[in-house]
């Protein structure tokens, strides 16, 4: 094997098992997980649903904004109970992150 097939083989191999630590599961191919943010205390009842969102394409460019406040504003939500996490990636190509606040 030549030189620069050895390269590749190590590159290949460093990619495949460098392993990158994220905060949540994700997935080299598809990625689509639900994760909790924040709960508060006490009873978790809530009358109103807020979600703010944002997008990622091919790593390069993302937008929106899925903060916790985006959320909590969008659903006019004055005391938060909880938050939830959403996120889908397909192959790093597109990706969606979506915050859901729960609350009053």
């Amino acid at each position: 094997m030549k030189k620069t097939g050895y390269l590749f083989m190590a590159a290949l191999f460093a990619l495949l098992v460098g392993g990158c630590a994220t905060p949540y599961p994700m997935g080299m191919v598809y990625t689509e997980v639900k994760a909790p943010v924040a709960a508060g205390e006490g009873a978790m009842s809530y009358s109103k649903t807020g979600v703010a969102k944002a997008t990622s394409v091919l790593g390069l460019v993302a937008t929106g904004d899925c903060s916790i406040k985006a959320a909590a504003s969008n659903g006019n939500i004055k005391t938060i109970k909880y938050v939830d996490y959403d996120a889908k990636n397909i192959l790093g190509v597109y990706g969606e992150y979506t915050t859901t606040v729960y609350g009053d």
